[in-house]
């Protein structure tokens, strides 16, 4: 074959050592098919493993798992207002709804609420319907085991700016805050959120039921906030961060 001796006993070495790392990325892939490298490099270091990065990125590329990334187009300075990250939690709540559609064409929605502190995602709530009922009863839910917020941050969207919203705010102290229209980023720990939990559940399955679409959400929620390495945290995921945080009376 003019093959030297000792670079076919190289490769064939190195593919043996690799094939550890080659399982792992697998596993991860499977279990978390939206992710790139930097989430499954970080996962791996908090397993414990301490494989050299250029090393599994070589094995990752190998396997073909490398994205293509999506550039996007330039645009002039707006110069946005600047979103300050809380000194603790149950300081400030974000909210905000996203609409998809099942297998035969109905329409759902979701309202999801974050906490801007650690990025936790505090609820996901799945129906066809979400008046303002719905919302401040989901927001009950949450301070009963959570707590009740300083301050309550949304978009101006109807079910927002209704009384039965006003009034749950005013009979429990809570500051409502309200982003400029056309000013998303205003409201930019809970848009992140958004996309993250498109890329990774709604766009990413077929979904025939309300019961399957919370079935997901459950299971990848428990991934989300237990499980998954954040970059504005540190690497670490929400619970934990929160742990390692804990300042005086966390929650209210």
């Amino acid at each position: 074959m003019r093959l030297s001796r000792t670079v076919f006993h190289y490769c064939r070495q190195r593919a043996n050592k690799d094939r550890e790392i080659e399982e792992a990325l697998a596993r991860l892939a499977a279990m978390h098919p939206e992710m790139g490298f930097g989430k499954f490099f970080a996962m791996l270091r908090r397993e414990g493993k301490g494989w050299n990065h250029k090393r599994v990125y070589r094995a990752y590329c190998e396997m073909k798992l490398n994205k293509r990334r999506k550039h996007k187009r330039r645009l002039p300075a707006r110069n946005p207002d600047p979103l300050s990250v809380p000194q603790a939690a149950n300081h400030c709540w974000s909210a905000d709804f996203m609409s998809d559609a099942l297998w035969d064409g109905r329409r759902f929605r979701t309202f999801n609420v974050v906490d801007d502190f650690n990025r936790e995602a505090l609820a996901i709530e799945v129906d066809t319907s979400l008046p303002s009922t719905r919302v401040t009863r989901v927001l009950d839910q949450i301070a009963e085991w959570r707590g009740l917020p300083v301050r309550l941050r949304f978009d101006n969207g109807p079910e927002f700016t209704a009384v039965a919203v006003a009034d749950w705010a005013e009979q429990n102290n809570v500051e409502l805050e309200f982003t400029q229209p056309g000013r998303p980023m205003q409201n930019g720990f809970i848009e992140r959120f958004n996309r993250t939990y498109r890329e990774a559940v709604l766009d990413m399955y077929i979904f025939e039921s309300l019961s399957d679409v919370r079935s997901q959400t459950e299971r990848w929620l428990e991934i989300y906030n237990h499980h998954r390495p954040h970059d504005s945290l540190g690497g670490m995921p929400p619970s934990e961060y929160l742990t390692q945080h804990k300042t005086g009376n966390v929650y209210s």
